[in-house]
């Protein structure tokens, strides 16, 4: 697989990595969204993802409080992976925190990797009790002191991300990656300034949820009453219910057809045109709950949508998310 730079730092990655928000192995809150995984499957999704020539995994603190990490850490040593054959990425947690907790804790999430260095440090939202700066002036001496290798951010507004641009390069760091929900049905950051300010900077937009939770699949449209059966409050969103279905359809349908053409799913037809629609400014990161999705998604590269596709695609997901 084709690699390509993140940011402007000098780490190669996939256009496409493996989100393992689902490794928590049923700890914390927000893994209630997942099943509990058994290390053996997350093994083997982990050895599908190398296998297919991925080459980055993102986690982060808050999933399973370092068990995502630990979880991940124990299934690339269990596939003979060695500290430095991969890109890690992980996230500090800032909630009721500030920036002096940066240091204070990236030995625990050292530690959770077991060895595996951190090659991307993120905040995972713009909520610490500290201003934009002193986290940057925190990250940038993490990266003096070759704890990590590179600074990112996560749902940071164009402005914050300005600001942690522009705190970095005073400390002669660069702002590497914003990680945003950006996905077929989820364009905000088109309109909210977020993506120019990412061009513009040469930041790479890291996309999450980029097959919408499982929308751009199209099983939920054949299929209504199957996120009843799913964990954790998916079923409750907007998105779920049968007029939203209803509203992303057509785009749903047409992906389809596309998928048909090419002897590809669905899903795989949105992750190309995610990471293709504009040149090598987003990459992604889905997650998979089993080797199937894990193969599926890692094979998303593997054909070539034409010009006609990826436009008839984009007016399709325009007029489902009022772009």
């Amino acid at each position: 697989m084709k690699k390509v730079r993140l940011g402007r730092t000098e780490i190669e990655i996939t256009p496409i990595g493996l989100g393992c928000w689902q490794f928590s192995r049923g700890n914390g809150y927000i893994a209630r969204w997942w099943d509990d995984l058994p290390a053996e499957t997350i093994r083997e999704i982990v050895a599908v993802s190398l296998q297919a020539g991925i080459n980055w995994f993102d986690t982060a603190e808050v999933y399973g409080w370092g068990r995502s990490e630990q979880s991940l850490a124990e299934a690339l040593r269990a596939n003979g992976v060695n500290p430095g054959d991969v890109v890690v990425a992980t996230k500090w947690f800032p909630l009721l925190r500030t920036a002096r907790s940066i240091p204070r804790t990236i030995g625990a999430r050292i530690e959770a990797l077991g060895g595996f260095p951190i090659d991307l440090l993120q905040v995972h939202a713009p909520v610490s009790l500290s201003r934009v700066e002193s986290e940057m002036k925190a990250l940038s001496r993490l990266v003096r002191e070759k704890r990590i290798r590179a600074v990112g951010v996560s749902n940071f507004t164009a402005n914050q991300m300005r600001r942690a641009h522009a705190a970095l390069r005073e400390e002669g760091v660069v702002l590497a990656s914003n990680q945003m929900k950006y996905s077929l049905v989820e364009r905000r950051i088109e309109r909210n300034g977020v993506m120019d300010a990412a061009k513009e900077l040469g930041i790479t937009i890291i996309a999450y949820s980029p097959l919408g939770q499982g929308i751009l699949s199209g099983k939920y449209h054949q299929d209504p009453d199957a996120i009843i059966e799913r964990p954790g409050p998916r079923k409750r969103l907007r998105d779920f219910r049968r007029r939203g279905l209803e509203k992303t359809r057509p785009l749903v349908e047409e992906a389809t057809r596309i998928a048909t053409a090419h002897g590809a799913t669905a899903s795989q037809v949105a992750l190309n045109w995610l990471v293709r629609f504009h040149g090598e400014q987003v990459v992604a990161i889905p997650g998979a709950v089993n080797v199937g999705q894990a193969r599926e998604n890692a094979a998303a590269l593997e054909f070539t949508l034409s010009q006609e596709e990826m436009e008839r695609l984009d007016q399709l997901s325009r007029e489902a998310t009022s772009l």
